[in-house]
């Protein structure tokens, strides 16, 4: 009798997606530890641009003056929530930025084994950070709400700050399930088009690394990354990811300014509930966006812009540092 074909070979999607979600999740992991104290820094700048007078003149000042009031514990503020975001975005932006190329592959009539063109990396790309944005919205506003805690708390209570369960079931308790995704526009506006700036970046500047060696002829036949059929080397997936790091936030900032300041207009700027008189509505993203710009203009929009970008160039050459290495190693 002819044995059954074995569904968990090396090759096999069920493997190939467990290796996505794993190789994913340590490289979003080691890259958040890096950047946690920038991304804090960004939120909270972006948090301060409807109040009247800023907290912090800048990045700098903001670094600063939170390790000089709250130490290391302050620069980590609210780390677990985004290192556990970092494992499910990456393992998440990975996973569907492979099966929507496989996909494309299968409506355009492509084998398996032919590298997409950069339009349908892009658009594989953009349907991974969007399905992405609905797990991450959550997380993201357990974490903004987290770092912006020590700004509207007194010296004293410092030691009793609810943690990320307590914030989380804070949320739910006054929204909701729904309010869990508040700020979520924001998310899958900077996901969607981000992710493929992100992906498509990465893959032309690596295709134009891998071409100059190849030319040079140094090339190797072996098994690459995401597409194609020459191994990326550590430096140029360190290159290429730097560069898709920097594209990510340029292309959507705004709608993240927007996200992180509907996600903590609740601890900053509270509002009075008058008995008797109509609450009033809930801040929606273009009324937010509104009145951002008309608070700081365009530079309110762009409030953090800088170190994001900084701390995204480092942070995303380490992710693809990671994901390709291990992918070289243990994927093929």
């Amino acid at each position: 009798m002819e044995a059954p074909p074995d569904a968990l070979t090396r090759d096999s999607p069920t493997v190939r997606a467990i290796k996505d979600i794993t190789f994913g999740s340590i490289a979003g992991m080691v890259s958040k530890v890096f950047e946690h104290p920038f991304d804090l820094t960004k939120v909270r700048l972006q948090s301060q641009v409807l109040d009247s007078s800023a907290r912090f003149s800048g990045p700098i000042d903001c670094l600063t003056k939170t390790w000089k009031n709250e130490g290391v514990r302050g620069l980590y503020r609210g780390l677990p929530a985004p290192i556990v975001g970092a494992m499910a975005e990456n393992a998440s932006l990975f996973l569907a930025y492979g099966e929507l190329q496989n996909v494309i592959r299968r409506v355009t009539g492509r084998p398996l084994s032919e590298k997409p063109s950069l339009p349908q990396l892009a658009l594989a790309a953009a349907g991974a950070g969007m399905i992405t944005s609905f797990l991450l919205t959550p997380i993201e506003l357990v974490k903004c709400k987290m770092q912006v805690q020590l700004l509207v708390t007194p010296t004293s209570a410092v030691q009793k700050l609810p943690g990320p369960l307590s914030v989380l079931a804070s949320v739910v308790r006054n929204g909701g399930i729904r309010g869990l995704w508040l700020g979520h526009t924001g998310t899958l506006i900077r996901e969607t088009g981000g992710t493929a700036a992100w992906f498509t970046t990465k893959e032309y500047v690596a295709g134009l690394l891998v071409s100059r060696r190849v030319k040079q002829g140094d090339g190797q036949a072996l098994p690459l990354t995401s597409s194609g059929n020459i191994a990326l080397r550590p430096w140029e997936s360190a290159l290429s990811g730097a560069c898709a790091g920097a594209m990510f936030n340029l292309a959507m900032f705004p709608a993240d300014s927007v996200k992180s300041m509907m996600q903590t207009e609740e601890e900053l700027r509270p509002t009075k509930v008058v008995p008797g008189e109509k609450p009033l509505p809930k801040a929606t993203f273009l009324g937010t966006a509104k009145a951002m710009y008309k608070a700081q203009g365009i530079r309110g929009l762009y409030a953090g812009c800088g170190i994001t970008v900084a701390r995204s160039i480092p942070s995303s050459a380490i992710i693809f540092l990671i994901y390709d290495g291990l992918n070289k190693y243990f994927g093929s």
